[in-house]
Formats: C-alpha cells, structure tokens, sequence
C-alpha cells in the first residue's frame, strides 16, 4: 500500500522555522516526484515545493522562494521541506503528495493534478 505520512508540524511564532517530513513507503521511491501542498482555510489547496527523485531537480512556488528549501533522502524514502522566516500567511495543512515519474518526464511540477497520492497532512500554525 503507497503511504506518505507527514510530520514535524506545529506553533511557530512569525520569523520562525520549521522542518516538515515526508516518509513514503509501498513504492519504488525513486519513480516518483515528491511534492509539498499546503491549504488554508476557504483557499485552495496551492503547490509550495516539489522533488523529483529521478533526477533532484525541483520547484518552488514564488511565496516561498527563497525561504524554504527541498530535500530528499532516498535511502530513508524521505522527503524534507525547510521552511525559514515563516509569516502568518504560511499557516495552512501541509500534504506531501506522490507524483509516478519516469526518466524520460523526470521534472516536478506544483499542480494538484498531477499527483496521485497524499498523506495526511500536518498543521503549520505560525503567529504574529
């Protein structure tokens, strides 16, 4: 069974920083792009950051540029994303998400559609 589940969520105050977990299991890892999601209240579930484990190339949406960054751990099946200097509007569920890729497509994209899979998703509070 393909299985993603989330952790390292919680209360941070503004300027603060997190450091969520993605650990997948049931599939080939390799095969796969990686990706972060978050959703805020009465907001759509928006694309933060992907990995592509076939060739680490990633993504990141404009908000976050520059404060989070991605990484992967194929020998613990495991998906990283840091986050710094997070600001109110970072707050939301975060999901990590499984997209099957081949060596031929290897590059992550941040839509919704494109990914197959989904944990549970980890709250990210930050206050100001």
């Amino acid at each position: 069974e393909v299985q993603l589940v989330e952790s390292g969520g919680g209360f941070v105050q503004a300027g603060g920083s997190l450091r969520l977990s993605c650990a997948a299991s049931g599939f080939s890892f390799d095969e796969y792009a990686i990706g972060w999601f978050r959703q805020a209240p009465g907001k759509e579930r928006e694309g933060v950051s992907c990995i592509s484990s076939v060739d680490d190339s990633t993504n990141h949406a404009d908000s976050v540029k520059g404060r989070f960054t991605i990484s992967s751990d194929s020998a613990k099946n495991t998906v990283y994303v840091q986050m710094n200097s997070l600001k109110p509007e970072d707050t939301a569920v975060y999901f990590c998400a499984a997209a099957y890729k081949s060596i031929g497509l290897p590059d992550c994209g941040l839509q919704v559609y494109e990914y197959d899979f989904w944990g549970q998703g980890t709250q990210v509070t930050v206050s100001s």
